[in-house]
């Protein structure tokens, strides 16, 4: 029962690794975990070869049907900038498709994404940002939104949906309620949002309602919302929001994400323990904790813990990890594709800087060509 168990909390974890190769310490606990998937960054991507011979071996050590994740936005959250090239932000592409009328260019942006993350062996994006731009929030998310209006956003994000979709590759929309409202960054603070009334609640989970049988995975931010019933616990760590808003209300049935579990945001209110646990217990499916081992495996503890004290948590673990099993199980039934050959990589990355060029080419003013 105890393995079952252990397995079966590794199963809602998914985790980063530190360097390019896996070293034998995180051989050893990959073992032990067994966790739904990996997340890597920069650090650990030099190449397209060496890329997908550590997510080959760091996820024969995972969950069936297992999350290669990557975080691939265009502008400033591009991963495979460096090992490929830089794809331009979503709010250039969305800016450029309403300037020249060519909504293809969205489908565009995302269907060369999805082509270079599938080179480097990934299966899943954490994109499109489904924030409103609002003033309040420029300074933190920058050209990472694509538009001011709930009817920008949407029709962005089903854009870029449909081509991740259409190329075999799974898309993620957050950050789930909103950080539109934020003038922090969730990375070192927990940033306390306050919106007017039910009217600029609508705009801000408009998205969410409208793309709800579209968005694989939806992303869930470390923001509190003080003038909600969610009070001061972080979004990632709420009921109301994960449960009462997003399961209930808006009848979201994918998989449920957090953001990184090591982010101030959520670690200024509690222990990674209580984070884990507590997240949990709100209606979360996969934790994301994407740099220490001690986290990732202090995380990991406390959920076999508390299931080995409480029944009631043990049942909640098994059927939490037999859904997100079983959706994972329907968006990773295909193999990764084999690797591009040389000519094809190139030819990939020339079609990338030709879209780049297009999309700058279209910015209105200098100011906005450098976003």
């Amino acid at each position: 029962m105890k393995t079952t168990l252990r397995h079966t909390a590794g199963s809602l974890l998914v985790v980063g690794l530190g360097g390019t190769e896996l070293t034998g310490l995180e051989r050893a606990w990959l073992k032990l975990v067994r966790p739904a998937g990996v997340i890597l960054f920069r650090r650990n991507i030099v190449n397209a070869q060496q890329t997908r011979a550590l997510l080959d071996e760091a996820t024969s050590f995972c969950a069936p049907h297992s999350f290669r994740c990557v975080d691939v936005e265009g502008g400033l959250v591009d991963r495979l900038r460096d090992a490929l090239a830089a794809t331009p932000s979503a709010h250039a592409v969305a800016n450029a498709a309403r300037l020249t009328g060519k909504r293809g260019l969205i489908r565009e942006h995302a269907e060369l994404i999805a082509q270079g993350i599938k080179a480097f062996g990934f299966n899943t994006t954490l994109a499109p940002v489904v924030d409103l731009a609002l003033p309040e929030s420029e300074q933190v998310l920058g050209t990472r939104t694509s538009g001011a209006t709930p009817e920008h956003v949407v029709d962005y994000a089903r854009q870029f949906l449909a081509g991740l979709s259409g190329r075999g590759v799974v898309g993620c929309g957050k950050h789930f309620p909103g950080l539109g409202g934020s003038s922090l960054d969730s990375h070192q603070e927990t940033p306390v949002i306050r919106l007017c009334g039910q009217a600029e609640w609508r705009k801000h989970l408009a998205p969410y309602h409208e793309l709800r049988n579209e968005l694989p995975m939806v992303m869930v931010n470390h923001a509190a919302y003080p003038d909600t019933p969610g009070k001061h616990h972080p979004a990632s760590a709420s009921p109301y929001w994960i449960t009462t808003v997003l399961r209930k209300r808006i009848g979201y049935g994918g998989i449920i994400f957090s953001d990184d579990m090591e982010m101030g945001g959520i670690l200024k209110c509690m222990s990674i323990e209580e984070a884990a646990v507590a997240a949990i217990r709100a209606g979360m499916d996969l934790l994301e904790i994407c740099h220490k081992p001690e986290m990732i495996l202090r995380a990991y503890e406390a959920l076999v813990a508390e299931a080995e004290r409480s029944p009631a948590f043990s049942q909640l673990l098994i059927g939490r990890a037999a859904h997100t099993a079983r959706r994972s199980a329907e968006l990773f039934a295909k193999d990764i594709p084999a690797p591009l050959t040389a000519k094809q990589f190139e030819a990939l990355r020339q079609r990338i800087l030709r879209f780049h060029k297009t999309i700058m080419e279209a910015q209105p003013n200098a100011e906005a060509k450098a976003a």
